[in-house]
């Protein structure tokens, strides 16, 4: 934390969850470019392997990216062999995208990358300090998300 930073400004929520999110970002973006990803590929990747196939439509919604991005992401996936797309029995405008069996390895692979770099990111905290933050940022996003 900037040691110039006035005492208000360091004892605001926001203001340190502004700046912790900065370090966040850039913490998992170098280790996505190291494992020659996008946090929008581990995004759709995670989401696949939770709940199965699904419409590209309900990606962009499960995972908030927009729909053009979800595009130009599945595009990327698909060709790196990690998802299949396919058309819709039940509606032919629609695409169904389906994991393959690389992109469930690919998957793995970015989660374990996700997992350092959390690691790295809170690695001040206990694992009860991280549980607990989690537990308090969720409790915050679920408010303002109308959940």
């Amino acid at each position: 934390m900037d040691e110039q930073a006035p005492s208000v400004l360091k004892e605001t929520p926001s203001w340190l969850l502004t700046q912790s999110a900065m370090h966040a970002h850039r913490i998992i973006s170098e280790a996505f470019a190291a494992g020659g990803a996008r946090g929008y590929h581990f995004r759709l990747l995670a989401t696949l392997a939770e709940f199965g196939p699904a419409s590209q439509a309900s990606l962009g919604r499960r995972t908030g990216i927009d729909r053009s991005d979800v595009v130009a992401a599945i595009n990327e996936l698909a060709a790196a062999g990690f998802v299949d797309r396919s058309p819709d029995p039940e509606d032919g405008r629609r695409n169904i995208i389906t994991l393959t069996t690389a992109g469930k390895r690919q998957q793995k692979r970015l989660a374990e990358l996700v997992r350092k770099a959390q690691d790295e990111l809170f690695a001040p905290l206990s694992a009860a300090e991280r549980d607990q933050l989690s537990r308090l940022l969720g409790k915050v996003l679920s408010h303002h998300d109308g959940g």
